[in-house]
């Protein structure tokens, strides 16, 4: 009994060592601190009827938007969906409030147009990666 009890407690020694040996590095630790972000499904608006020539004018509008938005930080995350359903895409912002999204949204050529309409829904991740706070660097290009 006391060989099981002796190596019981050397288990918990080499346990605890090694919990403590692992403490979380500071960039382990932003794992541990989750935030509120913005989850943006981009769907077919009801009015998708303007010829090729007004479309691509709205597409070119709607890419340029995306770009300020990402330079100014507000936006961490954007893409079309490759298939062709309802879903037209997805934004991910980087901002305070539904508000204030809304308000975002509302500069989006396509979205005033009307070929895109929008669900928003709140969504929470750890800043790390592409969510890390600050503006994006600019690139050379």
């Amino acid at each position: 009994m006391q060989k099981i009890i002796c190596c019981g407690f050397c288990l918990l020694l080499v346990f605890n060592h090694l919990l403590q040996a692992q403490e979380p590095s500071p960039g382990d630790k932003a794992l541990f601190q989750v935030r509120q972000y913005w989850f943006v499904l981009l769907t077919a608006g009801p009015n998708r009827n303007q010829d090729s020539a007004t479309a691509a004018n709205i597409q070119k509008g709607h890419l340029a938007n995306i770009t300020r938005l990402y330079k100014e930080g507000k936006l961490k995350v954007a893409g079309p969906f490759g298939d062709e359903g309802n879903w037209q895409g997805l934004f991910i912002f980087d901002c305070t409030s539904r508000e204030e999204v809304e308000k975002i949204l509302q500069t989006d050529p396509a979205v005033a147009a009307g070929r895109l309409s929008y669900e928003i829904h709140s969504w929470w991740t750890a800043p790390v990666g592409s969510f890390e706070p600050g503006k994006p660097k600019e690139s050379g290009n």
